[in-house]
């Protein structure tokens, strides 16, 4: 399973431990990945995603997950979360004619 935000596209970075005595050896900063069901409104149905806790906060900022998920970049997002989008987009244009 890769260790990737299914929305942000955030990834382990990589960095430096720091001694005391100054020397560094190389080390990896994994992001903090939770698996949770978030809830689609438009399409009224709830999906399970691995998503960061950071881009958790952000669904609760902007409103859910339509919101970001129409503002997101398709490159950054997963195969599955790409799914998703697609159908947002599909019922709201729908929805509109």
């Amino acid at each position: 399973m890769s260790r990737r935000c299914e929305l942000t596209g955030v990834g382990p970075m990589v960095g430096h431990n720091v001694s005391h005595s100054n020397i560094k050896t190389k080390r990896r900063f994994m992001p903090n990945l939770v698996s949770t069901t978030v809830q689609s409104e438009a399409l009224g149905q709830s999906f399970s995603l691995r998503i960061t806790n950071a881009a958790l906060r952000t669904l609760d900022f902007k409103g859910g997950l339509d919101p970001v998920l129409l503002k997101a970049r398709d490159e950054v997002l997963s195969p599955r979360a790409l799914k998703i989008k697609r159908q947002v987009k599909a019922k709201l244009a729908e929805q509109a004619a």
